[in-house]
């Protein structure tokens, strides 16, 4: 079964009522209607006007809510807002079943343009990395900057803890996972996730955790979940496989837009030697690595995230100032494709 084939899940309109998602303090949800895909999007309001544009797109099985920390470290110099892209968070699936990296980039290049917001500062993570790779490739028009926290972007030595991710593609094996994990609490489920993710579970706090499992409680109830995580999964796998043009690897080189990669060095789903690479890729990079972190850096260390963004921000203009510093920072200056720091030629940083 292929990614594009017609979903298997009721449409939309008829899904079943589940819990409502958490909204946090100071933020908003609202649904916008495109053609092809019902998008769920989450903003914080900018504290003063004229603020330029953000946009956050999270990873597998993620949601708008990976974003919340970030969004609020950054207020003061975007206008943010985060999608739930279609089959996650609280956005139907796509009308066509379409979970393909390029299908998620549709999706996002179709908010973009009808919101009008662009060009924007797009922030992303995980597949939501290759999915905004492919929107700064080929629209370069809606794309102001690009920070990409440990994309998905391919490898050809996979990591052997992030194997039973890919394997989520292979046709019946999400419908095997649901009935293995049946018993499982969601509790044991939220542990297990934040095990793979986090470069140290315990940074979570109680709260935290409390709310992460309140959401998957609610998103295990809709009946669509185990088919977008399973056709997402094979979206990543069938982009690794892409070869020319339409290759990640050839996409991110034909960026046009400033870039800041971030890495972490615990992080098992994405290999932290990718970063020299990407950093070679992407024609006008920076790169921050940081050897604590695991997958989700933005969640884990939030300040010192935005401290990087802020410089990259700083440095395309949209503001002068002690603002690029307000943040516990660590973003590091690089030229065309290269990275500077340490001696290995890294910048590097760490949390507290």
């Amino acid at each position: 079964m292929s990614s594009t084939e017609s979903p298997s899940v009721a449409a939309a309109s008829v899904l079943p009522r589940v819990a409502p998602v958490r909204v946090g303090e100071g933020e908003h949800l609202r649904s916008v209607s495109l053609p092809g895909s019902t998008l769920t999007v989450r903003s914080r309001p900018p504290v003063r006007s004229g603020l330029p544009p953000a946009l956050y797109v999270h990873g597998l099985g993620g949601s708008s809510q990976n974003w919340s920390s970030l969004m609020r470290e950054l207020e003061d110099v975007v206008d943010g807002e985060a999608l739930d892209l279609p089959g996650f968070g609280d956005s139907p699936p796509p009308d066509d079943g379409d979970y393909s990296v390029t299908g998620h980039a549709r999706a996002v290049i179709r908010y973009l343009d009808a919101s009008g917001r662009g060009p924007v500062h797009l922030v992303a993570n995980s597949l939501g990395g290759a999915v905004s790779t492919r929107v700064a490739a080929v629209r370069p028009d809606l794309v102001r900057t690009l920070t990409l926290v440990s994309p998905a972007l391919p490898e050809l030595r996979v990591q052997r803890t992030a194997l039973p991710t890919g394997l989520l593609g292979v046709p019946g094996v999400a419908a095997l996972l649901a009935r293995f994990t049946r018993e499982w609490t969601a509790e044991q489920r939220v542990r297990g996730v934040m095990g793979l993710c986090y470069g140290d579970p315990g940074r979570v706090s109680p709260e935290a955790f409390g709310l992460a499992v309140e959401e998957l409680e609610r998103r295990l109830r809709l009946p669509y979940f185990w088919d977008a995580m399973a056709r997402s999964a094979r979206g990543v796998v069938d982009a690794y496989t892409l070869g020319g043009q339409h290759g990640l690897w050839r996409q991110a080189e034909r960026v046009l837009a400033p870039t800041l990669l971030i890495y972490g060095g615990r992080d098992q789903l994405v290999s932290y030697r990718m970063a020299r690479r990407a950093a070679r890729a992407f024609r006008d990079s920076r790169l921050l690595s940081l050897p604590d972190a695991g997958h989700v850096a933005m969640m884990e260390y939030p300040g010192i995230v935005a401290g990087a963004v802020r410089e990259l921000l700083a440095d395309a203009g949209e503001f002068s100032g002690s603002d690029a510093f307000r943040g516990a920072g660590g973003g590091a200056r690089a030229g065309a494709g290269g990275t500077v720091g340490g001696d290995d030629g890294e910048a590097t940083g760490s949390g507290s």
